[in-house]
């Protein structure tokens, strides 16, 4: 029955009885009241019951992809701990959902069947004809059975509005700034042709609300300079390279490549432009001549050049498929050594005028690393570099130091100017890290 049956009928049965109208108040409050108490409870618990059910999809993703390393390492029993533990915590709310509900429908039948009583008894006072009673009854019942249907619909509906406000909250997350910005085409203009660097008073936070981690940068990197990013844990190193690429926006001042504001020009334009080795390899599942030239710009006589530039050129030989030798997803058939030289050979192939390294040798051997550390040197000779180093060695050649400290820049000299001041944080780094002597 629907919503207009609903009311029809109650209208015959205070039509054929008038007296149900006095006990009908109190049902109808009581129901309401039901509704209230029931829709305040689930809506937390089917929202408790969302979030505790996403680790358990997490840890099956992660044991999935990692399933190697864990039968390697002996680590079954941990991870099935871990999977009973998450999916207790998930039936823990998931019960006591069922539960919230299970109350909720005793509650409304217990409303109905008490109009059903409060119906037949009060025919029966009134002493109205056998027929009247018998439609009353039946009518009360019918109604009863429908309510009750129709105010669990009503109360599931508004708990499984909490799926819409999940969507709602994620149409409503703000995008990425325009890959492109219509009227701009930095294509024409080979920018950046220098690869000057500024930071005009720049400050950036990771999300609104929250402090910055970066606070009043003001720096000029020339084109071609070597700058070595060093600091504590926390101090802003990682955030400077997010800042470069617009991963996290500006909240304060701007950062100009070659006079141009990064602000103003489209994603891509700007990512493009830029290349970064970072500390955590991406590799892609798909042949390694994919991984290093996805676009399809390159010769193969660049592709092995730039290997044999990274050192990764005789183990690809040794490769039955040779460039179309198969990575697995995320490089888990490669070393981590072999990974970030395989990110390394990507950067030698771009060749962009500005180059972010973020501790990109720190899974290879030091042979191997001062023999990438010289080809880095020779091949981006005119380059702008910006190296976040956590093994200062790297950088002790650089043009200058970028020493942060909570989100300041704290020093910013060459080395051996820091180095000869023993109050300089830089001195200190360097002492613990026994690259000076006590």
């Amino acid at each position: 029955m629907t919503s207009a049956d609903v009311t029809a009928s109650v209208v015959l049965i205070c039509t054929s009885l008038p007296w149900f109208l006095l006990p009908l108040i109190p049902l109808t409050v009581m129901l309401i009241g039901i509704q209230r108490v029931y829709i305040r409870t689930a809506r937390q618990l089917k929202r408790i019951d969302s979030v505790k059910r996403s680790p358990i999809f997490c840890h099956f993703q992660e044991t999935l992809s990692g399933f190697i390393s864990i039968r390697a390492y002996d680590r079954i029993s941990q991870f099935t701990a871990k999977a009973d533990y998450l999916a207790d915590e998930s039936q823990i709310s998931h019960c006591a959902l069922l539960a919230c509900q299970r109350w909720m429908s005793v509650g409304i039948e217990v409303v109905g069947h008490l109009s059903t009583v409060v119906a037949s008894t009060t025919a029966l006072v009134t002493s109205i004809g056998a027929a009247y009673a018998g439609l009353i009854v039946t009518y009360t019942t019918r109604v009863s059975i429908s309510v009750m249907s129709l105010v669990r619909n009503m109360t599931n509906l508004e708990t499984r509005l909490v799926d819409v406000e999940r969507i709602k909250e994620y149409i409503e997350t703000p995008s990425e700034a325009p890959l492109r910005i219509r009227g701009v085409d930095l294509d024409q203009t080979n920018w950046p042709s220098k690869g000057e660097i500024v930071f005009e008073n720049y400050s950036t936070r990771y999300r609104e609300g929250l402090q910055l981690t970066l606070k009043s940068l003001n720096l000029i990197v020339k084109p071609g300079e070597k700058i070595g990013v060093v600091g504590r844990t926390g101090a802003g190193k990682s955030t400077l390279t997010l800042a470069l690429f617009r991963l996290i926006e500006a909240a304060g001042g701007r950062i100009l490549i070659d006079g141009v504001d990064i602000e103003k020009i489209g994603l891509h334009d700007l990512r493009s432009k830029i290349t970064i080795i970072p500390q955590d390899p991406v590799i892609f599942s798909g042949t390694l001549k994919f991984n290093l030239d996805p676009t399809k710009e390159r010769s193969d006589e660049e592709l092995w050049a730039a290997l044999e530039g990274a050192h990764m050129k005789e183990f690809i030989e040794a490769q039955p498929d040779r460039l179309n030798f198969i990575c697995a997803e995320g490089g888990c058939d490669l070393s981590a050594g072999q990974r970030q030289l395989i990110c390394l050979a990507r950067a030698l192939l771009r060749k962009t005028k500005i180059l972010i390294l973020d501790e990109a040798t720190a899974a290879v051997d030091a042979k191997t690393d001062d023999l990438i550390q010289n080809h880095i040197r020779t091949t981006f000779s005119d380059h702008t570099i910006l190296t976040i180093a956590h093994r200062l060695s790297t950088v002790m050649d650089y043009n200058r130091i970028l020493v942060l400290k909570d989100g300041w820049i704290a020093e910013c000299d060459t080395p051996n100017n820091l180095l000869a001041d023993p109050t300089s944080l830089f001195h200190a780094m360097a002492r613990e890290a026994n690259i000076i002597s006590s």
